[in-house]
């Protein structure tokens, strides 16, 4: 197996960047719709329905409604999602059936900077959702600015971590069916169990100790406190995470896509 370099973080990755742009840009009006509505259906049942049954909610030594508590993960679980679903779905049909990566290979890209390019874009689909999205839950009044306008960021931070555990399994399934795998295995208990819909507090000490091993968790809480404008030590914990997270991963994820494709 090639090992790792810091050569993949060249400017000729921003040629598959921008390719994955051009062909997003045809399709751009189906692509907007769901971050934009995904947030009003979910704000509006849980702020209609939901919240009157649960009250407020205590957190960081204040009282906040349900829909305040949920908006800011709503927003986390969306930097997840596109990363993911870009970087298994997408990245796996541009590899395996339009072909994609051979006519990139057959230029003086390497493979490296193909798979950067695409973990890159990945990121880049999350920034953009969240952005849309961050617009649209600010009309409930549930985030406090200037600090929310740095979940944004933070979207290419999330995007990066998620892109390239997304990239990892597509390095590894045979086909596209057996990604229900570490949908279901993986992203779903994350999804229900980082701290998202109800605190962490609620659940059994030993499921807290694991909780925090997922990377959506500490997603969740730093997206949380800025959109909340809440501060405090865990924080930076939850930043260097996701850091290592993605130090760790990336090149993993590099190193084991060049090995699939060089077969």
């Amino acid at each position: 197996m090639k090992p790792f370099t810091t050569e993949v973080i060249t400017s000729r990755l921003w040629k598959v960047w921008y390719r994955n742009l051009v062909v997003y840009r045809q399709n751009w009006k189906v692509n907007f719709i769901p971050p934009l509505l995904e947030p009003l259906f979910y704000l509006l049942a849980f702020g209609i329905g939901l919240s009157s049954l649960v009250g407020s909610i205590s957190y960081g030594n204040q009282q906040i409604t349900y829909v305040q508590f949920i908006a800011p993960a709503l927003l986390a679980i969306n930097i997840m999602n596109n990363a993911f679903f870009e970087n298994t779905y997408s990245s796996y049909v541009r590899m395996y059936y339009q072909k994609t990566f051979d006519a990139m290979m057959a230029t003086p890209l390497t493979l490296e900077e193909i798979i950067t390019g695409e973990i890159f874009w990945g990121a880049t689909r999350s920034v953009m959702a969240t952005a849309i999205m961050l617009f649209v839950v600010s009309f409930f009044g549930v985030l406090h600015y200037p600090h929310a306008l740095l979940i944004i960021p933070l979207g290419f931070l999330g995007g990066i971590a998620f892109g390239s555990l997304g990239m990892l399994f597509t390095s590894k399934v045979k086909n596209i069916d057996l990604f229900n795998i570490p949908i279901f295995l993986i992203i779903t208990p994350m999804y229900l169990f980082s701290g998202t819909f109800f605190p962490l507090e609620n659940l059994p000490l030993w499921a807290r100790y694991l909780a925090q091993t997922l990377p959506l968790t500490h997603l969740v809480n730093l997206v949380r406190s800025l959109g909340l404008g809440h501060y405090d030590a865990s924080l930076l914990w939850g930043l260097l995470y996701l850091i290592i997270f993605c130090l760790i991963l990336f090149p993993v994820s590099v190193v084991s896509m060049h090995k699939r494709l060089i077969k």
